[in-house]
């Protein structure tokens, strides 16, 4: 399957477990995969063929920064059920969310949360 791959987008958010990263906030990074055909795009070269990225990349942006999420699971959900149902395209999804800094005395590169979802049939 073809794929369009929006990788590392950085965005502020609001989320996690502990009041006060609810209150300050943290950059969080997002990978989503959008399965799709792209043969059409790519013999006709035209933009209504395929998906706009930059708005893919927008969707996202106002769902990471738009509310506040406990769970970085419930996140990555929300960012998946919404590009299924904005893009009637895309067959399946990937989604990665990476918080780079967790609030606890540990070093280490963040925590990654990936989903993967199908369009129901």
């Amino acid at each position: 399957m073809d794929k369009i791959v929006l990788t590392r987008m950085q965005f502020f958010g609001n989320h996690g477990v502990f009041p006060e990263e609810n209150k300050l906030g943290q950059r969080f990074y997002v990978d989503a995969e959008l399965f799709l055909p792209l043969d059409k795009p790519g013999r006709s070269d035209e933009l209504e063929d395929t998906i706009n990225y930059a708005e893919a990349f927008f969707l996202i942006q106002k769902i990471v920064e738009g509310r506040t999420y406990k769970l970085l699971e419930a996140l990555a959900e929300n960012i998946a059920s919404e590009l299924l149902l904005t893009y009637t395209s895309i067959s399946e999804v990937t989604v990665r969310v990476i918080k780079p800094h967790p609030p606890f005395n540990v070093h280490f590169d963040g925590v990654t949360i990936e989903i993967h979802r199908k369009r129901a049939m």
